[in-house]
């Protein structure tokens, strides 16, 4: 067997008609030994390509003593584990980074980001969101919605509320996976797929998309949506957007660099370099014109932001008395973060 992209073995959900809810993937593992991908050949029929194969529980036990047998202790515990499951089983195999093509495919993509095993643009999730069903995120666990008023009356006879705490095609991360050294306020607002660096705090206020997240230590008040990336010893202030556009093979990225400041309101539409501010309330797009200035505070030239991208040590702000967008070397934004940092 060649070599293949991830592979991972799943407990899920699906409704009444067998199609897949959602999945949960205890170890996805990334780039796995082509010994590996023989076991699932030879005990589950695995001939290629990208698949998500239904187990039972007799299947299992025979896969996780093959596991086992050659030399994949873990991966043969689990499959021993997953035995005793009273959910429908699935192992998800991936040979190639195509986009995904069934549910099973897009949830290993997603857990592979949370788990730290990729970083956002790294994965190919174009055609994802098809795959992805509106769901019923319930104390019960995920629930069709076609199927969600027949499950709620069942409910109320037994005297019990079920509790819907969300329709969305995303669950999340935490119900997933929870990544070492975070901090997450209100976990309802990281999505699984999200990218959460070991040291990130994310207060209440904060969100974070899937397909971004933060590369270490950050400090998260703001928004960070689908397709941005911040870099470590950055401060999003409350209520920030900082604006990503979405694209499967990564043609479009808007990164944050180390040491960054985007205030309170504020927001971003091209990526910035190290230690750049961005004042409160400013929201900085592509087109935006910028007057540049030199260290004396002097015109020196009127540029598209766009121009400004991935440079580092800048100071976004606006002209209380002109109104214009001005940027200069961001000396004292230096300093502030490495104050800023320091308490966090």
């Amino acid at each position: 067997m060649s070599d293949s992209f991830s592979l991972a073995l799943g407990i899920g959900t699906q409704n009444s008609a067998g199609d897949w809810l959602e999945v949960y993937y205890p170890q996805p593992i990334l780039n796995p030994e082509p010994r590996m991908i023989a076991v699932f050949a030879e005990q589950l029929g695995y001939t290629g390509g990208n698949k998500a194969i239904s187990l039972n529980a007799s299947q299992c036990a025979v896969l996780g003593k093959a596991l086992c047998d050659a030399g994949f202790a873990e991966l043969g515990a689990l499959a021993i584990q997953l035995e005793s499951s009273t959910r429908p089983l699935v192992a998800t195999i991936l040979e190639t980074d195509d986009a995904p093509i069934t549910t099973p495919g897009a949830y290993l993509k997603l857990h592979l980001l949370s788990h730290r095993l990729v970083k956002p643009h790294e994965v190919v999730l174009a055609g994802l969101f098809p795959l992805l069903p509106n769901v019923a995120w319930t104390d019960e666990g995920a629930i069709d919605l076609l199927e969600l008023p027949q499950r709620q009356l069942a409910a109320r006879l037994q005297g019990r509320d079920l509790q819907v705490n969300s329709i969305d095609k995303f669950p999340l991360m935490t119900n997933y996976v929870v990544p070492s050294g975070v901090r997450i306020a209100d976990t309802a607002r990281v999505r699984l797929g999200a990218y959460v660096g070991e040291g990130t705090t994310v207060m209440h206020e904060g969100f974070i998309n899937f397909n971004a997240g933060t590369a270490g230590t950050s400090m998260v008040e703001g928004r960070i949506s689908a397709g941005v990336f911040v870099g470590k010893g950055s401060d999003l202030g409350g209520g920030c957007s900082t604006m990503g556009t979405l694209s499967g093979g990564g043609n479009i990225v808007i990164s944050v660099g180390e040491g960054c400041l985007i205030g309170a309101n504020a927001g971003i539409g091209i990526p910035l370099g190290d230690r750049c501010t961005v004042e409160a309330g400013l929201y900085i797009t592509a087109g935006l014109k910028v007057a540049l200035l030199d260290d004396a505070d002097n015109l020196v030239e009127i540029i598209k932001a766009r121009s400004l991208a991935n440079q580092p040590d800048l100071l976004f702000r606006r002209n209380s008395q002109t109104g214009s967008i001005e940027c200069k070397t961001n000396k004292s934004a230096i300093q502030l973060n490495g104050i800023l940092h320091a308490h966090n």
